[in-house]
């Protein structure tokens, strides 16, 4: 994915300031999971210093100190000299006995919590959309879900379904719901890899995606929400079901 295809609502959402608590871990967080979910490109250099702290309403201390921890953690190279600065690189996504590992440690009561919270997100976020987008507006929601219906692999359908969701609420034109759904994705994102290996449901996702465009793009925002909520509930009771059989 191009510098250009990652332009738009989501990705400003994460360039916005930081809550006041605990600032570097905040920083730390909202880099760290635009990694994680795709939303900054796997080799992508990330703005200066002075202007990086500025966008996220820190001082260039705190930056400094947030960076040292994504490159810690592996989501973050530094490169010195001309042309130099700090650059994107995207993590391996775990291996599926890891990611049923993970899986594992959710109760279904916790998942049926997690997907109510996701669908009312979701659901708010294409209701609004409805509202307040504009035809030309809903350009990367379509790239998106044309990206879904193309992606091979596991991997990428999980990170391609995650940023859907968080790009409809960019299209709702509210950060906080933005930045809200970029903090669920990586919390569950990964997870979706499981229930996405199957190319009939990655199918029936795609084809979902694209009902919710074209209700947003007719104005319809109650068919707008109720699909997105239903997308949400189908693929959070899959997981459920997938939860019972570990």
């Amino acid at each position: 994915m191009n510098q250009q295809q990652m332009t738009g609502g989501a990705r400003r959402a994460v360039f916005t300031p930081v809550d006041n608590r605990a600032r570097v871990d905040a920083v730390v967080r909202r880099i760290g999971d635009a990694i994680e979910l795709g939303l900054l490109a796997d080799g992508e250099q990330l703005p200066g210093e002075s202007e990086l702290a500025g966008q996220l309403g820190v001082s260039t201390v705190t930056l400094r100190e947030a960076l040292m921890a994504l490159r810690q953690q592996g989501l973050l190279t530094t490169r010195r000299g001309r042309g130099g600065g700090s650059f994107v690189s995207l993590p391996e996504v775990p291996g599926e006995e890891r990611l049923k590992a993970r899986l594992r440690g959710w109760g279904t009561e916790e998942l049926r919590d997690l997907g109510d919270h996701w669908a009312a997100l979701s659901g708010t976020a294409g209701r609004l959309a409805a509202e307040r987008t504009e035809p030309d507006d809903l350009l990367q929601l379509r790239r998106t879900a044309k990206e879904l219906a193309q992606a091979e692999d596991a991997a990428a359908r999980g990170r391609v379904y995650g940023r859907f969701h968080v790009e409809l609420a960019a299209a709702a034109q509210s950060a906080r719901l933005t930045r809200e759904q970029v903090a669920l994705q990586t919390e569950v994102g990964a997870l979706l890899c499981l229930v996405l290996a199957d190319d009939e449901y990655r199918e029936e996702v795609a084809d979902r995606h694209r009902s919710v465009i074209s209700a947003v793009q007719d104005g319809a925002h109650q068919t707008a929400r109720e699909l997105a909520e239903r997308c949400v509930q189908e693929s959070t009771a899959r997981l459920i079901a997938l939860r019972l059989t570990l």
